[in-house]
Formats: C-alpha cells, sequence, structure tokens
C-alpha cells in the first residue's frame, strides 16, 4: 500500500500510542526515548528522523510552569514544612517529564512526516 492510498494517521493516535506516522500500526519508540529505525509494519524508514531538543523545551516550559503554580498554591493555602516541597515536586517533575516527552516526540516526528521533513512525507494528492 502506498502513502497515497493510506488515509493520513491521526497525531491524537500518533501521540498517545507512539505508533508510525505512516501507518498507525508499527511502534514508533525502541525504547524510552529512542526511535526505531524502520517501522516494523509498514517499514518506513525512521533513521533521518530529526526531533532536536523541541520536545524537551516545550516539556520544560509547560511542566516548569505547572510545578511552579502548583508549589505556590500548596505554599499559599496550606504552608507545609520545606520538607514537604522537597519530596513532593522532585517525582512530580520527573514523572511528568517522562509523561509529556515521549507524546510530544512522537508529534515531532509525525508533523516531520506530514510535511516531508524526513525526506519520505506522503505524496502530494
Amino acid at each position: 500500500m502506498t502513502d497515497v492510498e493510506q488515509p493520513p494517521v491521526s497525531l491524537l493516535t500518533v501521540a498517545l500510542f507512539c505508533r508510525c506516522p505512516r501507518c498507525g500500526q508499527g511502534r514508533l519508540f525502541k525504547g524510552l526515548l529512542a526511535v526505531t529505525p524502520h517501522c516494523a509494519h509498514c517499514g518506513l524508514d525512521l533513521r533521518a528522523e530529526d526531533a532536536g531538543d523541541g520536545p524537551a523545551v516545550l516539556v520544560m516550559f509547560a511542566l516548569g510552569a505547572l510545578v511552579v503554580t502548583g508549589a505556590l498554591l500548596l505554599e499559599a493555602f496550606f504552608a507545609p514544612p520545606l520538607w514537604v516541597h522537597a519530596v513532593l515536586w522532585p517525582p512530580v517533575t520527573l514523572g511528568g517529564a517522562i509523561l509529556m516527552l515521549r507524546p510530544l516526540k512522537a508529534i515531532l516526528i509525525a508533523l516531520q512526516y506530514r510535511h516531508r521533513a524526513l525526506g519520505g512525507g506522503p505524496a502530494a494528492p
């Protein structure tokens, strides 16, 4: 099946399930953040993928704003001792970063594929 015959895969599907941007079936990552060289289902070459620092920057801005807002609200309403902040916010930050990085990287890869930045994007209709 060629790119022209396949309908575009939803960015939401690619992000939530970390699937191939062409077929939506094959796994996009082979580890936590390492991109698989080829889609096991359709054979899309993903070696040219270069998400760069885009996903990390977005996570830092968004998660940083959420964590700082949460810490300020916690302090304003409950005024806990400092050790509560020291115990609470590092795991929230680390967990949030891990949960946000994979979907954001998957979206960026899918957008690169759609706009032919990977060199093998979908053909024009």
